[in-house]
């Protein structure tokens, strides 16, 4: 499996012969346009969109990347009903607790805390709920994609049920966990072998760093990738 952050919470994720990219908040996001990494470059030969909740810097470009790769868009139904009035035809809805079959690899929406209305395009309503994404490959290490959240004690139940390997965990504070309550987290309640860190220093409100989680992390292997730097896990 190989894993490229493409800035803010959204990844690049190769398994088997799919291309899966999570949360593609790119033309917008700051983090990625300053990355020198071309925006046709991060989304080809892309074979599916997954997506965590319906806030705008996490649907991204979804809707313009599935009708010019053809891309299948996984997500939560209400989501991927809103996602079809865009004209996005190739949809896999699903919702928490539940899993799909996309053959190389298996998703899994498991809870978030937080919220998911995509009030920056005028749908002042919820797109369902905030998830996390297990992915579950065929070969190689489950990852769990966090998606924004706080700490919960169910965490617990994600470990025990997915046993992820993986974790891409949102540490930017504000919106999400900060260093401190990400770190207690990953150490509390998951083994992962991997720890990617994500949605800070896109915003000034956000953590400008990832110093602080790694700080906490003490012991662990934490990967921060540089932009657009694939990392083999």
């Amino acid at each position: 499996m190989k894993i490229t952050w493409l800035g803010h919470s959204a990844f690049r994720v190769e398994t088997g012969a799919s291309v899966v990219l999570m949360d593609p908040f790119l033309k917008s996001n700051p983090s990625f346009t300053g990355s020198g990494v071309a925006f046709a470059d991060a989304i080809r030969g892309a074979t599916h969109v997954v997506i965590t909740h319906g806030h705008g810097d996490h649907v991204g470009d979804a809707v313009e990347i599935a009708k010019e790769t053809g891309a299948k868009v996984v997500t939560n139904y209400d989501l991927c009903m809103w996602l079809a009035k865009q004209g996005v035809s190739n949809i896999d809805p699903m919702n928490t607790g539940g899993t799909t079959d996309q053959g190389d690899f298996k998703v899994t929406l498991v809870r978030a805390d937080h919220s998911a209305a995509l009030v920056e395009m005028d749908v002042g309503y919820p797109l369902g709920n905030a998830n996390g994404v297990v992915l579950t490959p065929k070969s190689g290490p489950v990852l769990l994609h966090m998606g924004d959240t706080d700490v919960f004690s169910d965490m617990a139940l994600i470990a025990a049920l997915w046993k992820p390997e993986i974790g891409i965990v949102p540490i930017g504070d504000r919106f999400t966990m900060g260093a401190r309550t990400a770190a207690y987290a990953c150490r509390t309640y998951f083994k992962f072998k991997t720890v990617i860190p994500c949605h800070y220093a896109t915003f000034g409100l956000l953590d400008a760093t990832a110093d602080a989680f790694v700080a906490e992390m003490t012991g662990q292997n934490v990967v921060v990738p540089p932009i657009g730097k694939a990392v083999t896990v």
